[in-house]
């Protein structure tokens, strides 16, 4: 486990005004949208623990640096004292989150759902302090609510009010569908704030919408309205758009250190900044520090990204994962070695055609080393994919002996040793 990043920030030598202060500088610092400040000082100014609220829908395996960025805010507010209240969106992750979606999403299966819930609360417990943590299913309350509840809920807001979200009102423009599951979630994301009581909710700059539906549900329940907190929006691996599993853009935090310390290292030196101020868990300082020195050219973009990459291992897989990392980085990429290591994927017989063969593409599909069989043509086509280290030339179709022990590497990160028993085609 990595050295916690966050030490305690309180002292009882220090008046409580200036604690006060302090922390009100501190939780805002890097947000996008603060509403309200004087709301925020006024409910730290009780001295009592605050609920602060932090959503996520379980709709991937993987949790990345993006979201990472928004955790990170939230184990600020626990180390300050206040309790985190997780929601898991197992309910709504069925419903389909329509912000910043051009078309409707495809809704999920609860069994897909919980299946990636299981993955999450480990993933979560490396940024977040979990005694003081509450973790909930917004299940609990949605999936009670009936028809009946439904109904009440839905005459809380109009058709107008939903058209006021830019990604609505462009679809509506545009002639796009919108199906009327959309129009429910912000009211589901909001309700999941009144049924717990949120002081605080976080989210990312693309909820800021859902999160002031909150506010206005809290207040027709008779509760004080929360203070909505966004974060930054961390640029995926190109840059351009959002960090996202669906766009294979992302660097996840439970990914083994090498391939988080490959992928970083891919990264524009346009992004650097960004990275360096929103993946780290550095202060302030030594953010400002470093970005002014590469800034200013006594730091060179490539040697920002090792230390980038060193810090961000370390940061998920604990003290030496870095270098480790950037040893076996160095092997791969600069001696053109393989890995120390490479994952052994064993060929199924389901997985040949009728004449018990198999095409390369199907391989390096059905292995995970490409994200489909049109990607691994591609690959093929662009030279990028080696049998033990030589480039192959075509999609040729293999007898599954003939790929029996063999390494498999699409580019140089990705690799796959082959294997095949006589036994499985019995």
């Amino acid at each position: 486990m990595a050295p916690d990043p966050f030490p305690a920030r309180t002292s009882a030598a220090t008046p409580a005004a200036t604690l006060r202060g302090d922390q009100l500088e501190a939780l805002t610092q890097g947000a996008v949208d603060v509403i309200s400040r004087a709301d925020l000082a006024r409910k730290l100014a009780r001295g009592t623990p605050l609920r602060v609220k932090l959503g996520i829908d379980p709709t991937a395996s993987d949790i990345h640096l993006g979201f990472a960025v928004v955790l990170r805010k939230l184990r600020q507010f626990q180390d300050w004292g206040h309790t985190a209240v997780l929601i898991l969106g197992d309910f709504t992750a069925q419903v389909g989150d329509p912000s910043q979606k051009s078309v409707t999403r495809p809704r999920l299966s609860k069994q897909e759902v919980d299946r990636h819930a299981a993955s999450y609360v480990d993933q979560i417990t490396c940024i977040l302090e979990p005694t003081r943590l509450e973790v909930r299913r917004n299940s609990e309350w949605l999936g009670a609510l009936g028809v009946e509840g439904i109904l009440e809920l839905t005459g809380r807001a109009t058709v107008a009010q939903m058209l006021e979200r830019n990604d609505f009102a462009k679809r509506y423009r545009e002639g796009t569908p919108i199906s009327i599951t959309e129009f429910l979630y912000p009211l589901f994301q909001g309700l999941d704030s009144v049924e717990v009581r949120a002081d605080v909710e976080l989210g990312g700059t693309d909820q800021l919408f859902n999160l002031h539906v909150g506010r206005d549900l809290q207040v027709q329940a008779g509760q004080e309205a929360q203070v909505v907190l966004t974060t930054p929006l961390l640029p995926g691996l190109s840059g351009g758009v959002k960090m996202s599993k669906s766009l294979g853009n992302f660097v996840g935090v439970a990914e083994p250190a090498r391939e988080q310390f490959g992928k970083l290292m891919s990264i524009p030196d346009d992004l650097l900044s960004t990275y360096l101020q929103y993946t780290t868990a550095w202060d302030q300082a030594t953010i400002d520090q470093t970005v002014g020195a590469l800034a200013a050219g006594e730091l060179h973009p490539n040697a920002a990204k090792r230390l980038l990459a060193r810090t961000v291992c370390d940061l998920y897989h604990g003290a030496g994962a870095g270098a480790a990392a950037e040893a076996e980085f160095d092997r791969v990429f600069k001696a053109k070695e393989r890995p120390a290591e490479v994952a052994e994927f064993a060929l199924d017989p389901a997985q040949l055609d009728a004449e018990g063969r198999i095409r390369l593409s199907r391989v390096l599909a059905v292995s995970g080393l490409a994200s489909s069989g049109r990607e691994a043509q591609r690959k093929i086509g662009e030279g990028a994919v080696r049998i033990d280290d030589e480039v192959v030339a075509a999609d040729d179709s293999y007898a599954p002996g003939d790929l029996d022990g063999r390494v498999l590497a699409l580019g140089r990160r990705k690799w796959a040793r082959i294997s095949w028993s006589e036994a499985n085609s019995s």
